[in-house]
Formats: C-alpha cells, sequence, structure tokens
C-alpha cells in the first residue's frame, strides 16, 4: 500500500518516499505511546497472585496475535488518517480497532513478560501452536500485499468495502485463534483475555457487516 505523497515541486529528485506500511516514521510516535500506554494498563489490571502456568499455546497465541495486531492496527491507522472521503461510521470503527488493539498488545506483553517467555515471534513460523505452520505474514487473516495496495488507491465507497472487507476477514482470522486459545491454553489470563478478543471483534465484524450492507443497498 502505497502513502500519498505530496506534489510538492521542491521536493529533491533523489528523494524516497517509502510506501506507509514500510516507512516506520508513520507509526512510530503512536506505536510506542500506545504501547506503553497498553503495558501500563496491562500492569494495573494484571492479576499479581495468577499462577504463571504456560504451554506452548499459551506463548504462541499471545506472540502471534501480536503479530496479526499489528496489521489491524497499520490498516485502522490508514484509514483513519489517511484514507480519501472517508465513510463516517467505519473511521469511528477504525478509531476503535487502533485504540483496543494497541491496547491489547501492551497486556500481551505484560503476559508474555509474566510468563518469562520472549515478547515476540522471531522464528518467521506462526501457528505451530495450533498444529498447523505457516510463515508469519501468511497468518489466517492477514491481507496480502496486492490486498493492502488495493486499500491505498481506493476511495469513497470503494475504499470503505475494501477497508471493511479486509478487516472482517482479518477479525475472523483472529477469532479462530482466540478460539482455539480458549480451548487449548492453559494459563487463566490468557484464556480470559482470549474470550475478551473474541466477543470484542466478533462485535466489530457485526458491525462492519452492516456498513457493507448499507453500501450495497
Amino acid at each position: 500500500m502505497s502513502t500519498q505523497v505530496d506534489n510538492a515541486a521542491n521536493l529533491d529528485d533523489e528523494s524516497i518516499v517509502l510506501p506507509w506500511w514500510q516507512n516506520p516514521l508513520n507509526f512510530l510516535a503512536l506505536g510506542l505511546s500506545m504501547l506503553i500506554l497498553g503495558i501500563g494498563i496491562g500492569y494495573y489490571f494484571g492479576d499479581a497472585g495468577a499462577t504463571p502456568d504456560k504451554n506452548k499455546v499459551d506463548v504462541g497465541f499471545l506472540q502471534d496475535m501480536r503479530y496479526h495486531h499489528d496489521q489491524a492496527v497499520e490498516m485502522a491507522y490508514f484509514y483513519r488518517t489517511s484514507a480519501v472521503d472517508p465513510h463516517p461510521r467505519l473511521s469511528m470503527l477504525a478509531e476503535e480497532i487502533l485504540l483496543t488493539q494497541q491496547l491489547e498488545n501492551g497486556r500481551m506483553v505484560q503476559l508474555l513478560r509474566s510468563l518469562s517467555a520472549s515478547e515476540v515471534n522471531d522464528t518467521g513460523t506462526a501457528m505451530t501452536w495450533m498444529g498447523h505452520p505457516m510463515p508469519i505474514d501468511e497468518m489466517d487473516g492477514l491481507a496480502s500485499q496486492s490486498e493492502l495496495d488495493s486499500l491505498a488507491a481506493a476511495s469513497g465507497d470503494e475504499g470503505a468495502r475494501i477497508f471493511a472487507t479486509l478487516m472482517i476477514k482479518h477479525h475472523n482470522g483472529g477469532i479462530a485463534m482466540a478460539n482455539y486459545a480458549i480451548e487449548n491454553a492453559s494459563n487463566r489470563d490468557v484464556i480470559n483475555m482470549a474470550k475478551s478478543m473474541v466477543k470484542g471483534q466478533q462485535a466489530e465484524v457485526d458491525e462492519l457487516q452492516k456498513v457493507i450492507d448499507s453500501l450495497n443497498n
């Protein structure tokens, strides 16, 4: 997906403008501030007396869901700040997704630390904890590069349909991961967080579908 580029005539001919998803400055300030806030909230609400039970599902789910959340945050941030002629209801949903998933990322960092596990999956392979390993950037629900490019190029109702469709797909992939964690994780806090994700993301899927239905009428 490409960032809209200013047409200012004084840009140096040799300047390189990175696509929005590759430009670290696009999300640095937002990501750092929200991550810090999320970690703080995670520590505040975390149960200090919880038994730190864990298995491969607890750790794998938290690590992979963090990566999964990152793309939702990027898509929501793009639609909220850069989409041309955005749909008002989708702008509100994008803001909700942006804030909620950043806060959940902070909570997942806190949980991984409490389990003495790495905060990231740095193996390049995801979903081993679900029994079907795959490249981490091909996890269920993640948008492909061509889909992200289509979102960046679209505007108005077309952009709204693409964003809502991609986010429904994204959420459904996340819901499947969370449901597996509910059934197979061992840590109480991880299971409770997975349940919360299912409830919240299913509600957002329902709202996103309503927007699509209204655009098709």
